[in-house]
């Protein structure tokens, strides 16, 4: 990975390569931002930049052997931990060289996917994942030995709120103290999670969402899709990169009429309908019932921020703008267009825990038609 191969972000970038150029770089790092921002991807930039045998000044060259090396994230001196199934005991070594290379696989086939990406990337579904206190044994033993080529050591742990207590406490001396020439990365959207005691050792790199323009720059120039598409799905991503990719595959224009769709047929309270698209929503697959979701919930915030006559914030495209001008005081007011942004937030969030599909969508179209109605 190579610092220009991630979209954007001019300002991480340039903190992280001069740290390295000036020997600035802590020997504990905290890269933290929203879900779908490049928290991996930095960190393995910076992992390229930092052993590349010809650095240029503002990236890695490419192609030299470390950076062939790190491209297949097989650099002998960069160590991975990440969350694995829970087990009483510790993973022998056949089943450790597995799951590492299937991390391998998914982080270049999803470098901007989460932790329930991998957990069906390896069909995980319904299993406990942790990083256990062996996990964590493993760590501080790979770092005490020395070094394959006599530089520096890295130890990137990916998802670290998975961290077990006592694994977290295990690594506590080594994260503070750590060998000479060695150098952890943590990576996670979920900073609030992690231990006090780790987040106060470590430096912390705040990693923004995405912009629109850097999301739709991304899609165009790499041809995954035209500038209208693209454009239009940077509006639904709302930063988050994973989100963008996702929906690539995606007719969007058909989601934003099937959201227009759901919200006529509530407002005219036609309930056979509304249950029939409720067994149509059911037999979605979990993503696309996610992503309508997310349609719907963005949706509603253009329509939240035309009520507020914020118009200079609106993000949707002229062809769905008439929809939002239309749905916005006429139909939905503003305190009704907040509730309604509450319940599409809390219907994801039952979604995301697998919740009954069936129930999730049935229970939402009620708070659409009860909003409606209230106008």
């Amino acid at each position: 990975m190579q610092f220009a191969e991630i979209p954007g972000l001019p300002e991480t970038k340039d903190k992280l390569i001069n740290a390295v150029k000036f020997n600035h770089l802590a020997h504990a790092l905290l890269f933290h931002g929203p879900e779908g921002s490049a928290n991996l991807t930095l960190s393995l930039a910076l992992a390229t930049f930092f052993y590349c045998e010809n650095r240029a000044e503002t990236d890695s060259c490419g192609t030299c052997a470390s950076c062939q090396r790190m491209k297949r994230l097989v650099m002998p001196d960069v160590n991975f931990a990440f969350p694995v199934i829970a087990k009483e005991k510790d993973d022998d070594d056949d089943e450790k060289t597995d799951i590492l290379s299937n991390w391998r696989k998914f982080v270049t086939a999803q470098p901007y996917g989460n932790v329930h990406d991998f957990i069906y990337f390896n069909g995980f579904e319904k299993k406990q994942l942790n990083i256990s206190k062996g996990a964590a044994r493993k760590m501080i033993q790979a770092l005490s030995l020395m070094s394959f080529e006599g530089g520096y050591k890295i130890m990137l742990i990916w998802a670290p709120e998975f961290l077990h207590p006592s694994a977290a406490n295990a690594l506590l001396k080594i994260i503070e103290e750590p060998p000479a020439k060695t150098l952890f990365m943590l990576i996670t959207s979920q900073a609030d999670q992690l231990l006090t005691t780790i987040l106060s050792r470590t430096q912390k790199i705040l990693v923004r969402a995405f912009t629109d323009e850097e999301i739709t720059g991304h899609l165009v120039n790499t041809g995954l899709c035209d500038s209208k598409s693209a454009a239009q799905i940077a509006m639904l991503a709302d930063g988050n990169l994973r989100e963008a990719y996702r929906m690539i595959n995606q007719v969007e224009d058909k989601q934003v009429t099937q959201v227009r769709d759901w919200f006529r047929l509530c407002a005219a309270k036609n309930l056979k309908e509304i249950f029939e698209e409720a067994d149509r929503f059911h037999k979605m697959d979990k993503e696309a019932q996610k992503s309508l979701l997310l349609t719907g919930l963005n949706v509603t915030r253009e329509i939240l921020l035309k009520n507020f006559d914020l118009d200079q914030l609106l993000r949707t495209t002229e062809d769905d703008r008439k929809f939002v001008e239309n749905i916005s005081k006429k139909v939905l007011n503003e305190d009704h267009a907040v509730k309604l942004y509450e319940s599409f937030n809390t219907a994801h969030y039952h979604l995301e825990r697998n919740g009954n599909a069936k129930m999730i969508f049935t229970d939402l179209s009620m708070d659409i038609l009860m909003m409606m109605s209230k106008k």
